[in-house]
């Protein structure tokens, strides 16, 4: 019985189509759409905190709901609009070095920082103070406001810098 050779399969040869005005066109108009999501998403900035009052509204809003303790920092463009609000940390340790980080990453020119006592007190704790002015003391090296501290619980939120203690 002969061996019957099978047929070697061919490769077909792939016609290499230089791009065209069209396909330029096509991509145009998709680098151009993707930069207009780039930069709404770079420039677009929250609400405008330029109030004691907004800041304890937001404030408020954000943290009187938190069952354990949560260090949170608002990170701030230089019309103190909101970059980004963050919960940093959970519970007391607050770590200066890496709210400082944060900033930079963000470009942030001013922060606030708030903490819930879900106590329900508000005065400030020996800790609270010591934290604020060692955050206070960092920032100022980078050239970053801390422009208050919060303390939220029941009523109405305490202020260090309405208090004098900034």
């Amino acid at each position: 019985m002969a061996a019957t050779a099978q047929p070697r399969a061919r490769k077909r040869a792939t016609k290499v189509v230089p791009p065209s005005a069209a396909n330029y066109a096509d991509e145009d108009t998709i680098i151009s759409q993707a930069i207009h999501i780039l930069e709404e998403r770079m420039y677009s900035r929250g609400p405008q905190l330029s109030s004691p009052t907004t800041v304890r509204n937001y404030l408020q809003m954000k943290l009187t709901d938190e069952p354990n303790e949560v260090f949170a920092v608002v990170f701030l463009d230089a019309a103190f609009q909101v970059i980004v609000y963050e919960h940093m940390f959970n519970g007391t340790a607050v770590y200066p070095r890496v709210v400082a980080a944060r900033c930079l990453e963000l470009h942030a020119s001013a922060i606030l920082v708030a903490h819930n006592h879900p106590s329900g007190r508000t005065d400030p704790s020996q800790a609270d103070r010591v934290l604020t002015k060692s955050l206070e003391k960092a920032l100022q090296l980078l050239d970053i406001r801390l422009l208050d501290h919060f303390i939220i619980g029941k009523g109405q939120p305490f202020s260090f810098a309405e208090n004098g203690l900034m």
